[in-house]
Parts: C-alpha cells; structure tokens; sequence
C-alpha cells in the first residue's frame, strides 16, 4: 500500500510537475493542482459508485471550463499544452491517491502513511536518476533547494496534511486547496517576477470555484 500510494501522490506526480515546471508558470502550476478534488470527485463517482450530486457536477463544470481558459489556443506552444496535460495528469493521480486511501487503505495510521509513502517513493524514484543526471554541476544552492523542497514541501508538508485528515476529517483537510493558487501565484509574482494576466486570473477564479463546489458539504 505504501508503494503504491506512494507511487500515485508523490512519485509520479513530481516527475510530471518537474516537467511541467520547464514551460509553465509557477502560478499556472499551482491553479491547476486545485483540479485534484475534482478529479477525486469524478473518480470517487466512477469507482466508488458514489452519487453524483448536481452542486458537484456544477464543481466539475467549472473546473473544466477553468481549465479551458487557462489552456486557451495562443496561451503558447505545443509543449506548454503538453505541460498542462502533465500538471492535469499529476492532480489526476493526487485524486486517484485519495480515492484509493479512503476505499483501501482508511486504516493505516496518517503518521505511517506520510512516511512509508514519501520512502517508498523515493525507492521507486532511485533507478530513475542514471537516465536523467543534472545538467550541470550540483552547487551548494541546488543541494539545499532539493533539500528544502524534499525535508519542508515533502515530508513535513504531508505529515501536516496527514494529520489534519486525523484530526478534521478528509474533507476538511482537502480544503487547503483552496490556498495553492493563492500563494502559488503570489510566491510566482513576488519571488519570480511572473506576470498576473486577467486570462489566469479569470481561469483560476472559476478553478477555485468548481473546487468549492465540489468539496462543499
């Protein structure tokens, strides 16, 4: 379970944010890993056989409507929609993750999951690094970068997460989405210097939405 759970929310979907990272924006990353929840819906609906309400379809409604504005035709070139294929694909499995914990794996403690996923993650990563060695030499800022992004963004972040399921319920604790975007796209601004458009603004605003939707109880 660790594996596999570990393949699903953390292994593949850092390659895919990896790639995505070379042609997106880091706010446009961030809103379209607020599609998670609606993909969990979707997914909850289709293997779960849970009812789909109409306040959710309306969610999902928005979210893809959000997403086609955010993908929009002179939004750039052919690899950038293959960026946000991959962004979409990596929130698909974060989805995927959920469903999968909530069905078979409700019983493993939150504290053991977030470690025995991000370990076994990183086994199954290993055999990967021969095919896809740093481009240059890895400098003391590089080697705490990863660290920060592995330690803080990795294991503390889930432990956090993990333990808010304990202690709120897993739909409570699914709505930290709503602040990724937030500071996905002020981080992009301030640190970045990426430039807020309306049309990510407006894509975003109706992601957030339809993930409100979704997640409302």
């Amino acid at each position: 379970k660790y594996a596999f759970v570990g393949l699903l929310n953390s292994g593949l979907p850092f390659l895919l944010y990896a790639y995505s990272a070379l042609y997106l924006s880091a706010g446009l990353m961030a809103v379209l890993n607020a599609t998670a929840p609606m993909w969990g819906a979707l997914l909850t609906v289709l293997l779960l056989g849970e009812r789909l309400t109409g306040r959710r379809a309306a969610g999902l409604a928005l979210g893809v409507v959000g997403v086609a504005v955010l993908s929009r035709p002179d939004a750039g070139t052919t690899r950038a929609f293959l960026a946000i294929a991959a962004c979409l694909a990596a929130s698909f499995l974060y989805g995927l993750a959920g469903v999968y914990m909530k069905r078979w794996a409700g019983e493993v403690p939150a504290r053991g999951m977030a470690v025995g996923t991000q370990v076994a993650a990183g086994l199954l990563m290993l055999p990967l690094i021969p095919f896809s060695p740093p481009p240059a030499g890895v400098t003391v800022l590089v080697a705490a970068s990863v660290l920060a992004l592995g330690l803080l963004c990795g294991a503390v972040a889930y432990l956090l997460y993990f333990r808010l399921i304990v202690d709120i319920g897993p739909a409570g604790a699914l709505t930290v989405t709503y602040l990724i975007p937030l500071f996905g796209v002020l981080w992009g601004t301030l640190f970045l210097g990426e430039a807020l458009s309306i049309t990510m603004l407006a894509g975003g605003v109706l992601v957030v939405l339809g993930t409100v939707f979704v997640l409302r109880n």
